[in-house]
């Protein structure tokens, strides 16, 4: 892996883009986001994940997030391991109109990588990129939560299932998020608030 795609700051808040290879589209069905939905919710629990924005696309996962207790980068790791592993079974053991085609695909990618074994599912980058102002941090929130209106799912950010967009309209969402505002001081960024 190149030294751009490593998490250097572990303990820092960190931008990241998680992206299926190939761009396959699996997460159009629901079963494969829950996989990364419960995933998530695990990581938060368990491992200290703390996620301040994500969404949910049909083949990448947008996060703003950080951990305390662990380096982000063990956490990431162990979350694109299990979550693989869980969605490579679900492709075989349950119906999947496009299982040949997807498994492939993945067999293919897992033969351009040393280190991959018969499948690859995600790719090795996370594209990290640290966030060092509080111009930054508004402009990742705004870019993660308009993915799916850009892409012409819904009309409104808000209104998509599998996004924090919910939760800073003050709706209910899938995940437990830690609002950016409120937690500035805390991510040691200084912002003036109104």
């Amino acid at each position: 892996m190149s030294s751009g795609c490593q998490i250097k700051e572990q303990h820092e808040l960190h931008y990241l883009t998680f992206q299926v290879v190939e761009w396959v589209d699996i997460f159009t069905r629901q079963i494969y986001r829950d996989i990364v939905i419960n995933s998530l919710q695990y990581c938060q629990k368990n491992k200290g994940l703390e996620i301040y924005a994500f969404v949910v696309m049909s083949n990448h996962i947008h996060l703003l997030s950080r951990s305390e207790t662990r380096d982000l980068s063990d956490i990431v790791r162990e979350f694109k391991s299990f979550t693989a592993n869980e969605i490579l079974k679900v492709i075989k053991d349950e119906p999947e109109s496009r299982r040949d085609w997807m498994l492939n695909i993945f067999e293919f990618a897992a033969k351009r990588h040393k280190r991959c074994e018969k499948h690859q599912f995600w790719t090795h980058e996370n594209h990290p990129e640290i966030i060092y102002s509080n111009q930054f941090i508004d402009q990742k929130i705004n870019y993660i939560h308009e993915n799916p209106v850009r892409a012409g799912i819904v009309e409104y950010a808000e209104d998509y299932l599998y996004s924090s967009a919910r939760a800073y309209a003050g709706k209910e969402c899938l995940l437990e998020i830690i609002p950016a505002l409120r937690s500035v001081e805390k991510i040691g960024l200084m912002r003036t608030i109104p």
